[in-house]
């Protein structure tokens, strides 16, 4: 073995930028939150093949100057740390790395003045050797140019992916801190890549919600609850979308801890409980919170790329996170994500045939109604496949049309019912438009909720059988089940063990009443299977087992429902939170304005 010796101090510079600078993400990162801790108000970025080539940052910050400029480029020299507290980090950057670590792996220039002086100065650093500071002319602020990244180390640049990969990696960068910081006006460009701009919003909720409708789309605004909650020093706020407003990966979670921008396990899995009775598993919320509070809360020093940080008080974070959630999204009310109505326009557009023209305004010419006659083929009519045969004598289930009373006028959210359409889905009018629900989804989250409400308070109701029911099980979830029968009794289920691979059915819950006892059963066994798979206790789980239970004791699709029944649906939807989606994430109804169904008639 080779004798210990002291390493080249320019190769520990370009070990130790390993585990600052991994991509060329990780500069874009480093350089702009200087420039944000410098009190820049306009940051722009601009990058050449992916960030290898070239990554560019120019601020209009509080620059440097020349002795400053100096310092700034050897490891572990900052000016965030004026009195060493490492628990008291207020600023994004403060370890004095970032600079020192890039310029050891890549050519680093910097153009730096501050208002005060009269003149800038400038420094380059290329492949950890340090130029001298030179006087140049410059503008108040600070233009840092990265060149030839991982020239020194050519190594990492195989582990690099495509450009366009990379450029994406670097957007998203600019995305999560132009959320964290709405008042600063950001800009990126570069090849292959649609430049992003973000001008400056006020430092105001509205201003807040602009901004991250900007970055996650303007479908966000509408689509989302304002939530704002203080608990013992922790502030919460921001916007939470609607459960069906929900994507396929969770790079849409943007959470901002003291203005940085963060990717935390406890936060990530905070939200997800908080959703956990209102989406699929497979799907993910819309979201941008931002959480204050005080340095000394949370160590943000427990990572090299300051994406993780430690709250000294977990539990107490991710109880604040999931009540302000549901807090928020029950105020939300029945609200459904105005998406489902667009997407229901844009299957039946999808379905015109090439060079299929609209119809001519309303107040056309038209033929005289005698003179129109149905097409043989549905799809001469616009519509990409034959009618379906349910459809080939159209009659509603029921019909709403005779006089109803004054409260089911169409002012109503959710509108009048006015038909109910093979059975399973009501269509209601309201003023601008018409809503079709599914009326088996909706009653099931009507009934879950009702179970829930219950449950927090008196308990819920139970129901004697008359006779009570035997159900035949697998001998291990009948024991499973009889294991846990005081916490089932908790929820309105009696039930007792019946010999080898049986249990007794006494009482179920009065909202359930009439349903199959058996079937209930088998769904409880089901539910607390899953549930011991994951060592989950039986406490926690209440929810998941109410949920099953509730899809007992709902309308089913196939039953026909006469007109009250239907505006009695619709009001209580209407009444209760949630209502907007079922028990598994799927939309409840979907809302489609006139003025579109006019434009997908040609009639605007």
């Amino acid at each position: 073995m080779s004798a210990v010796r002291r390493l080249d101090p320019v190769l520990v510079d370009r070990i130790a930028a390993g585990e600052v600078v991994e991509r060329p993400a990780a500069v874009v990162k480093e350089l702009v939150e200087n420039a944000i801790d410098a009190g820049a108000r306009s940051i722009e970025v601009t990058i050449e093949a992916g960030g290898r080539r070239l990554v560019r940052v120019v601020d209009d910050g509080r620059g440097m100057s020349p002795e400053d400029l100096d310092l700034a480029v050897e490891r572990h020299a900052t000016s965030k740390l004026p009195d060493g507290d490492l628990a008291t980090i207020r600023t994004l950057g403060f370890r004095g790395e970032a600079l020192p670590s890039i310029g050891a792996v890549a050519h680093l220039a910097i153009l730096s003045r501050r208002p005060e002086d009269p003149i800038g100065a400038s420094i380059t650093v290329d492949a950890g050797r340090k130029g001298a500071v030179r006087p140049a002319p410059a503008s108040p602020g600070t233009r840092i140019e990265v060149t030839d990244l991982f020239a020194a180390t050519p190594a990492r640049l195989k582990f690099l992916k495509s450009d366009r990969a990379e450029a994406l990696a670097a957007a998203e960068i600019v995305r999560r801190l132009a959320i964290a910081h709405p008042e600063i006006r950001l800009s990126l460009k570069g090849d292959g890549l649609s430049a992003l701009a973000f001008p400056p919003e006020p430092a105001t909720p509205e201003g807040f919600l602009r901004r991250a409708a900007r970055v996650l789309g303007q479908d966000f605004a509408e689509n989302s609850a304002a939530l704002r909650a203080e608990r013992e020093n922790l502030v919460l706020a921001g916007h939470v979308g609607l459960p069906t407003f929900h994507r396929g990966a969770a790079t849409h979670i943007h959470f901002v801890v003291n203005g940085r921008p963060v990717r935390d396990k406890l936060l990530l899995g905070a939200v997800r409980g908080a959703y956990a009775d209102t989406m699929a598993s497979d799907r993910h919320p819309v979201l941008a919170l931002a959480l204050d509070c005080d340095p000394r809360l949370v160590d943000v020093n427990v990572h090299p790329a300051k994406t993780e940080v430690r709250f000294r008080d977990p539990g107490l974070v991710r109880a604040l996170v999931i009540s302000a959630i549901r807090d928020a999204l029950a105020r939300a009310g029945h609200r459904a994500a105005t998406t489902g109505g667009l997407r229901t326009l844009d299957s039946l557009r999808a379905g015109y045939l090439p060079g299929w023209t609209p119809s001519p305004p309303r107040h056309a010419p038209q033929p005289p109604a005698e003179s129109w006659q149905a097409p043989l083929d549905s799809r001469a009519n616009g519509f990409g496949e034959a009618a379906q045969a349910s459809f080939a004598s159209f009659q509603p289930s029921a019909d709403a049309r005779a006089p109803a009373p004054a409260v089911e006028e169409p002012d109503a959210p959710l509108g009048a019912a006015r038909a109910q359409l093979h059975e399973t889905y009501i269509v209601a009018q309201t003023r601008d438009g018409i809503v079709i629900v599914d009326q088996h989804a909706a009653h099931e989250r009507l009934v879950y909720e009702r179970l829930k409400a219950e449950r927090a308070g008196s308990g819920i109701a139970r129901q004697g059988l008359l006779i009570p029911e035997v159900v035949e099980l697998d001998p291990v979830d009948a024991a499973r089940i009889a294991g846990e029968a005081e916490e089932l009794l908790g929820l309105g289920l009696a039930v007792e063990p019946f010999g080898p691979g049986a249990v007794l059915v006494r009482e179920v819950p009065a909202a359930l009443a009439g349903s199959s006892a058996a079937a209930l059963l088998r769904d409880v066994a089901d539910a607390l299977a899953e549930g011991g798979a994951s060592g989950t206790p039986v406490a926690e789980r209440l929810d998941a087992i109410l949920s099953r239970m509730s899809c007992h004791g709902s309308i089913r699709a196939g039953r026909r429902l006469s007109p009250p029944e239907m505006n009695a649906l619709l009001r209580q939807m209407e009444a209760t939170p949630l209502s907007g989606q079922c028990n598994h994430g799927r939309p409840t109804y979907v809302e489609l304005k006139l003025a579109d169904i006019e434009r997908l008639f040609g009639r605007r």
